[in-house]
């Protein structure tokens, strides 16, 4: 089992800007930033594989697209979501998430991969 443990949240106004980060045990080669907020599913925002090739190339839901930003430094083993131009519609609570690479009919890449090891989350509050 993979530990995970988000920081950076916090409250902000819109247009505003905020970086999280989610330090590992150790990563597995899938790793995702995923958020809630009450009454609705769970969100995927943004995956991100081990390598940067056609299965781990970062990939966004599209509300986030073009706004948000993840990376990671494999030799701290520390995931990083980088958000900006925030929107009170992104608040929610955000969590990182670790999973290995799977397919999903003829398609293999992070987007489509389970993500089972689960932090305890970060509170994004953005006001307008």
């Amino acid at each position: 089992q993979v530990q995970l443990d988000e920081s950076g949240g916090g409250s902000v106004q819109a247009g505003d800007s905020l970086r999280l980060s989610c330090v590992a045990s150790r990563f597995k080669y899938c790793m995702g930033w995923f958020r809630t907020v009450p009454g609705k599913e769970r969100e995927r925002v943004a995956t991100i594989g081990k390598a940067d090739d056609r299965f781990g190339r970062p990939r966004y839901v599209d509300s986030v697209r073009g706004r948000f930003t993840i990376s990671r430094d494999n030799a701290k083993n520390t995931l990083f979501l980088e958000m900006n131009t925030l929107k009170p519609e992104d608040t929610a609570m955000y969590y990182c998430a670790a999973g290995e690479l799977r397919c999903d009919g003829g398609t293999c890449n992070c987007w489509v991969s389970r993500f089972y090891d689960w932090g305890q989350g970060t509170q994004v509050t953005v006001s307008s």
